[in-house]
């Protein structure tokens, strides 16, 4: 097996067991023939993964994602009140961005709220300044978001506390999304930094 099969096949096997885990079957996984993207593991490109939505950012302002995603941009759901997984994660892809963009390559990071209720503007704005200057926070109404989650085939569900200080279950992997492309892949929560940033060089470098 060549190593792009080998990327192919993990990028698969990965996809199914987070589909599967959200209850989602796999409908939504289908190649995109031919594959340009084939060199940088290919397979997910063009995978029904994505899609309309209006949100509002962190400055107040409502937005789309024809707006947000005018550019090379690294997504993910999650939410400020996260204690570990969340700050993790995206200081992670925040850190991947820094290393394109040593490389001469623009990516933005993006942080889609799943937690309205507490969520506002304001915090998602203290949050995404804490981890990077250009990553964009984003939240909604609860419809609001729950509609770009589907968009997403992500998963989440408040744990309920009985008070302010609930969790929320949700998926972690974060999307790559090229403009005329949509979704070209995602990386799990054990890709580096470093082969985040490899591998976003190859998407971008084939667009």
């Amino acid at each position: 097996m060549t190593p792009g099969a080998s990327r192919t096949a993990l990028i698969a096997a990965t996809a199914l067991a987070v589909a599967a885990a959200a209850g989602l079957g796999v409908l939504w996984l289908r190649q995109a023939a031919p594959d340009r993207f084939a060199d940088c593991g290919g397979g997910a490109a063009g995978a029904t993964i994505g899609g309309p939505f209006t949100l509002t950012d962190e400055n107040g302002r409502t937005v789309t994602d024809a707006e947000v995603l005018a550019q090379p941009s690294l997504v993910y759901f999650g939410y400020t009140f996260c204690p570990d997984v969340c700050p993790t994660d995206n200081a992670r892809n925040a850190e991947a961005v820094d290393l394109l963009e040593a490389r001469g390559l623009t990516v933005q990071p993006v942080f889609i709220s799943i937690d309205p209720e507490r969520d506002t503007p304001e915090r998602l704005r203290d949050f995404t300044d804490m981890l990077h200057p250009r990553m964009l926070g984003l939240t909604g109404t609860p419809e609001q978001v729950a509609a770009a989650s589907r968009a997403y085939r992500t998963y989440f569900r408040k744990v309920d506390s009985g008070d302010e200080y609930y969790l929320v279950d949700h998926s972690t992997q974060t999307y790559l999304m090229l403009p005329g492309y949509g979704f070209v892949t995602f990386f799990p929560r054990d890709a580096t930094a470093e082969a985040m940033a490899d591998s976003t060089a190859c998407y971008l470098a084939h667009a």
